[in-house]
């Protein structure tokens, strides 16, 4: 029999959060508003599946693009290629950028 290759194949250790990572998520990350050109970071959350972005995309750096209903769209580097994905904001957080001293 073929092996199921489904949208959420191969993310058990991916997409299992930490104990002190469970429960509900706090109201500043469902709130927060990303402008343009800022960048995120695309973190799943897998408790939430509306808006979950593939994931190959899981721990990508993107730049938002613009606001398209509650999700965003993001450009996000994959090889090459720039693909565009549609990400809802509980599935994103700001990315700060780690500098060498």
């Amino acid at each position: 029999m073929k092996g199921s290759k489904g949208y959420r194949c191969r993310t058990r250790s991916l997409l299992s959060k930490e104990p002190r990572e469970r429960g509900k998520i706090g109201l500043s990350k469902l709130l927060r508003d990303y402008q343009p050109g800022e960048k995120v970071l695309v973190k799943i959350n897998s408790t939430i599946h509306k808006g979950m972005p593939h994931r190959r995309y899981h721990g990508r750096v993107g730049v938002v693009i613009d606001r398209r209903g509650r999700a965003y769209t993001v450009n996000v580097s994959q090889g090459d290629t720039t693909k565009k994905i549609i990400v809802r904001s509980e599935h994103l957080a700001p990315w700060t950028e780690v500098k060498n001293v």
